[in-house]
C-alpha cells in the first residue's frame, strides 16, 4: 500500500503499488476495511498523526520532527519537500538518541491498537447484554413463581371446596340412605374408593339390573364380583381406577416437570460393607445408578453399575449426595463370638493347665509319663516328642491339665502355643547337659505370654549330673531360681527314679493357688485347639483344651473355617464324657472338617450363624492366599525380569502328616532352608493318608510327594506307581528335612572356581606363513599347561581371555612348559600380541554347592 499522484491533478490517491511518495510530516495515511452485515466490506482511508517528541528546555514552536521521510526518487519528490516541509529545521541532540520506527511499523502498530479498543468495545457490549439477559430470566423466574404460588393457593382453596361439598355430598347421601343403592356398610367404602365423591361430585342414583333380580340371584353375584360401591359402579369394570393420592402424585410430578422443579431430597443413613456394587449402592441411597456413574464420569472414572468399589470410595459418594454412612465389616458377624465378660460372683475355682517345655531328649515327655504312669515316650519315632499332646492327672484329689510340647527346634510354633494357653510353664533342663537354645526359646515364650515358670532339674541321678551349673547357667537368661534368691521355684527330679515327682506336683498347686485360678463353668464353652488330625475310622479329630464354660455333646462348635456338631467327647485314657468342664482337655469328633492348630474355638447357638462364620472364614483364607500368590507370581515381565536377574529355582513338594501340628513344623523347617537362588515351594500340606487326589496334584505340579507318619491308600500307590511318581515316607523330622535339604542342594548351580598355574612373558612376536602370529615366550612363574585357560595381559590390564591353540618347545608339541623354560604360543582367534605382555596361565574347577 502507497500513495500515488495522478497525472491530472494534484490529488492523492491510494494505489496497491509500493510506490514511495512523500506526504505531509506528523501524519500517516492507510487503509482499514470495514465489515458489514450481510457479507458487505468496504476500504476506507484514515490518516493517523504521529506523535513529536520534545527534549526539556526546548520551545514548543522550535520542536522539530523526529520521524524524517526517506524518498526513493528524490528529483520527483522535491517539490513535495517544498510544499509540505515546515520551516523550522530539526534540532539534533548528540547526547540523546530516539528510536526511529518506519512507516509499516507505526502501521502495524496503530492496527494493533485500533483491534484492542474494537475488542474492547465488543466484550463490553457483550458483556450488557449478558446482563441484560440474566435480568430478563431472573424476572421470568420471578413471574414464574409468582404464578406458581397463585395456583398453588387456588389449588387450596379449590380442594378445601371440593372438601366442603364431599362433605354436604356425604349428609345428603346419608338423608337418601333407604331409597339409595348404595348401604350404610357401603360408605366408607365409596368415601375411600371413588373419584366421584373425592372430586364433590353429585351422587346419583345408580340403577343397575341386579336391582331386579332376585335377592338369591343378586347375592350370589355380589359374592362373585365383591362389594358393590360407586367406583365399582361408574367403572368399566376393565381395571381398577385410580386413586386421589395418584392422581396427586401425578399432578405434582407434571408440575415439577413443567417448572424444573427438583425434587425433595431424602436423606438416608447409608449402611456400608467392605465392598459394594455401584446398583446396590444407589438402590440404598435411593438414588439412580446412572447418576452414580456419572459423578464417577466427572472423576474421570469410566465405570459400570455392576462393577464393585470399596468402602472408603462408596463413604465418599454417599456424602457427596448428601447422606450419612453407617460402615459395618464382614467381621461383624464373630462380634460376641469370643471374649464375654463373665460376672465376678458366677466364677469359681478351676484346675491349672500346666505346659512342659524345655529342650529335645531333656527327659519332659519321660517325666510326664512318670507323673501319670504311662509309657508315651515308647511310641515316639527316634525317642523324640513330635506332637503336642494334653493330659489331666489327680494329686490330693485335685486334678492338674498337662500339655506336652515337642523340643526340636522345628516345633517352635507348637512350643509358642502351649505357652499361650497355659497357666504355668515348667521348664525341664537336664542336669548332666546345659541350657541348651530352646531352653532359652521355651524360656523367652513364657515370658512373652507372662506365665510363671517352674524349673525341673532332670536327670539327677546320672553321676555326670550338675544341678548346680544348670542353675548358674539360667542366671545368664534372667531366671533366678530361689535357692539362689530370686522367686522361681526349683525342683531337682528323677523320671526315671521317680525322685521328687511329689515335690514338682505340690510347687504346681502352691503355684496355682497362688494364682487363684477361676472360671465360669455355667456358660457356651470357649477354648483353643491343641492338637487336629484326620482319624480313618473317626474322620477329622480335634484336641481342645476347654478355658471357659462347659463343652456338651451335642453342642454346635466353630473351630477356624471349621464347624461341626459334638458327636463325642473323648479322654486322653480312651474315656468318653457327657461334658467338659474349664480346663479339660479332650477330643473332639463331629467337626466337618480338620481345623488349625492354635485356632480358637467357641459354641454357637444354631448351624445357620456356625455356617456364616465358617464361610466368612474360608472367603477370608481364600483372599489371603490369592494375595500371597499373586504377590509372588506378579505379572509376567516382573516373573521373567526375576527369573533373569535371580535365577531362583523352586522345588515343588506335597506334604501329608498325621496331625496338623506337625505338617505346620514341616512346613516353618523346609521354609527356612530358602536361599537367593533356590527355595521349597509347599504346593499342598494337609493332615491325613495320601489319597488319589493328593497323587494326581503332585503329577500335575511335577511336585515330589512326602508323608509324615502316613502311608498312602491301595489307589494312591497304584496311580503313583502308573505316573512315575516316588512317595518318601518319614517318621522323624530332621531326617525329612535332611533329605529335602540335599534334593534342594542339587539345584544349586555349582560354584566356579579358578585356580592359578602360572605367568610366561612374550619376548618376541614370530609371523609364520600359513599359520600365523606366534609369541616366543619364557616361563616365569609356576607352569603352562595346554588345554588351560590364558589371559593376556598388558599394562596390568587384561587384554583378551581364552585357550591355547597350540604350545611348542622347539619343534615339538608338548603339554606343559615348566618355569624357566622358553616355549612358543598362540592363542585360538586372537593375533594382537605384542612383546612384552604377560601370558597368565589357569585352570577352572566346578565345585558343588550345598545348602
Amino acid at each position: 500500500m502507497s500513495d500515488t499522484k495522478t497525472g491530472d491533478d494534484n490529488t492523492l490517491s491510494v494505489n496497491t503499488k509500493k510506490t514511495l511518495t512523500l506526504k505531509r510530516p506528523g501524519l500517516e495515511q492507510g487503509t482499514v476495511r470495514q465489515n458489514f452485515s450481510h457479507g458487505r466490506t468496504k476500504s476506507v482511508v484514515v490518516e493517523t498523526k504521529k506523535r513529536k517528541f520534545s527534549m526539556p528546555g526546548d520551545k514548543p514552536d522550535a520542536a522539530a520532527s523526529v520521524f524524517k521521510p526517506k524518498p526513493a526518487a528524490p528529483a520527483a519528490a522535491a517539490p513535495a519537500v517544498q510544499q509540505e516541509a515546515p520551516k523550522a529545521a530539526p534540532v539534533e541532540r548528540p547526547h540523546i538518541v530516539l528510536n526511529e520506527l518506519s512507516t509499516s511499523e507505526m502501521e502495524a502498530r496503530r492496527r494493533a491498537l485500533e483491534g484492542s479498543k474494537a475488542r474492547e468495545v465488543e466484550d463490553r457490549q457483550r458483556a450488557l447484554e449478558e446482563a441484560k439477559r440474566r435480568l430478563e430470566e431472573e424476572e421470568l423466574r420471578k413471574r414464574e413463581r409468582e404464578a406458581s404460588a397463585r395456583r398453588q393457593a387456588e389449588e387450596e382453596a379449590r380442594l378445601q371446596a371440593e372438601a366442603e361439598s364431599r362433605r354436604r355430598a356425604e349428609e345428603e347421601a346419608r338423608r337418601r340412605a333407604p331409597q339409595s343403592d348404595i348401604g350404610v356398610d357401603d360408605e366408607p367404602e365409596a368415601k375411600s374408593k371413588s373419584p366421584a365423591l373425592a372430586r364433590g361430585a353429585p351422587i346419583k342414583r345408580i340403577v343397575t339390573p341386579e336391582v331386579a333380580r332376585p335377592a338369591k340371584a343378586k347375592g350370589e353375584e355380589d359374592r362373585r364380583r365383591g362389594k358393590l360401591t360407586l367406583s365399582t359402579a361408574t367403572s368399566d369394570g376393565d381395571g381398577r381406577a385410580r386413586s386421589l393420592s395418584s392422581m396427586r402424585r401425578r399432578q405434582e410430578k407434571f408440575k415439577r416437570a413443567m417448572h424444573q422443579e427438583p425434587r425433595e431430597k431424602i436423606v438416608r443413613e447409608v449402611v456400608l460393607p467392605e465392598t459394594i456394587t455401584i446398583q446396590e449402592l444407589a438402590q440404598r441411597m435411593s438414588e439412580r445408578a446412572v447418576d452414580v456413574v456419572k459423578y464417577f464420569m466427572k472423576q474421570g472414572q469410566i465405570l459400570k453399575p455392576g462393577d464393585v468399589i470399596d468402602a472408603d470410595t462408596a463413604e465418599l459418594i454417599a456424602s457427596e449426595f448428601g447422606h450419612t454412612v453407617r460402615r459395618v465389616a464382614e467381621s461383624d458377624i464373630e462380634g460376641g463370638l469370643f471374649d464375654v465378660e463373665d460376672k465376678p460372683e458366677d466364677l469359681k475355682p478351676r484346675s491349672p493347665v500346666v505346659t512342659i517345655m524345655g529342650h529335645v531328649d531333656h527327659g519332659k515327655t519321660s517325666l510326664l509319663d512318670a507323673i501319670r504312669n504311662a509309657n508315651v515316650v515308647s511310641g515316639e519315632a527316634g525317642g523324640i516328642t513330635q506332637h503336642i499332646g494334653a493330659y489331666q492327672v489327680e494329686k490330693n484329689g485335685q486334678k492338674i491339665t498337662f500339655i506336652d510340647t515337642p523340643g526340636h527346634a522345628a516345633f517352635t510354633a507348637m512350643r509358642a502355643r502351649g505357652a499361650q494357653a497355659t497357666d504355668i510353664a515348667i521348664l525341664v533342663v537336664a542336669a548332666d547337659d546345659s541350657v541348651m537354645p530352646q531352653t532359652v526359646e521355651s524360656i523367652s515364650h513364657a515370658k512373652a505370654a507372662g506365665v510363671p515358670i517352674i524349673v525341673a532339674i532332670n536327670k539327677i541321678d546320672k553321676p555326670q549330673a550338675d544341678p548346680q551349673k544348670i542353675r548358674a547357667d539360667l542366671l545368664r537368661h534372667e531366671v533366678f531360681v530361689e535357692s539362689m534368691g530370686g522367686d522361681v521355684l526349683d525342683v531337682e527330679v528323677s523320671a526315671t527314679k521317680g525322685t521328687n515327682l511329689d515335690k514338682l506336683l505340690e510347687a504346681v498347686l502352691l503355684q496355682a493357688e497362688l494364682l487363684d485360678l477361676k472360671a465360669n463353668p455355667d456358660r457356651t464353652a470357649e477354648g483353643v485347639v491343641i492338637e487336629a488330625k484326620l482319624d480313618k475310622g473317626r474322620g477329622p479329630v480335634a484336641t481342645v483344651l476347654v478355658q471357659t464354660g462347659t463343652l456338651l455333646v451335642g453342642d454346635i462348635v466353630v473351630a477356624g473355617s471349621e464347624w461341626g456338631r459334638v458327636r463325642a467327647l473323648v479322654t486322653d485314657r480312651g474315656e468318653q464324657l457327657d461334658e467338659a468342664l474349664p480346663a479339660t482337655p479332650v477330643e473332639i469328633l463331629g467337626i466337618q472338617g480338620t481345623p488349625q492348630a492354635g485356632d480358637r474355638f467357641a459354641v454357637v447357638n444354631n448351624e445357620a450363624r456356625a455356617r456364616e462364620i465358617t464361610e466368612y472364614r474360608q472367603r477370608l483364607a481364600r483372599d489371603k492366599a490369592v494375595a500371597k500368590h499373586v504377590g509372588q507370581r506378579g505379572s509376567l515381565e516382573q516373573m521373567m525380569t526375576q527369573l533373569q536377574s535371580s535365577g531362583l529355582k523352586e522345588f515343588p513338594l506335597v506334604i501329608k502328616g498325621d496331625v496338623q501340628g506337625s505338617v505346620e513344623a514341616i512346613v516353618a523347617a523346609l521354609d527356612k532352608l530358602g536361599t537367593d537362588e533356590v527355595r521349597a515351594r509347599i504346593v499342598h500340606a494337609g493332615a491325613g493318608g495320601i489319597t488319589e487326589s493328593d497323587v494326581s496334584l503332585a503329577a500335575t505340579s511335577g511336585a515330589a510327594m512326602i508323608g509324615f507318619n502316613v502311608r498312602a491308600n491301595p489307589q494312591a500307590r497304584q496311580a503313583a506307581e502308573a505316573a512315575g511318581i516316588e512317595i518318601r515316607y518319614y517318621n522323624i523330622i530332621y531326617n525329612l528335612v535332611d533329605d529335602v535339604k540335599a534334593a534342594m542342594s542339587g539345584l544349586l548351580s555349582p560354584e566356579r572356581r579358578e585356580t592359578f598355574i602360572g605367568n610366561a612373558e612374550i619376548l618376541e612376536i614370530f609371523d609364520i606363513t600359513k599359520v600365523g602370529k606366534i609369541a616366543g615366550c619364557r616361563v616365569t612363574e609356576g607352569k603352562v599347561e595346554r588345554g588351560a585357560g590364558v589371559r593376556l595381559i598388558r599394562d596390568n590390564v587384561v587384554i583378551h581371555e581364552g585357550t591355547l591353540k597350540t604350545l611348542k618347545r622347539f619343534k615339538d608339541e608338548v603339554s606343559e612348559v615348566p618355569a624357566g623354560q622358553e616355549c612358543g604360543m598362540a592363542f585360538q582367534n586372537y593375533e594382537d600380541m605384542r612383546a612384552g605382555d604377560v601370558i597368565e596361565c589357569f585352570r577352572v574347577e566346578m565345585v558343588t554347592r550345598t545348602l
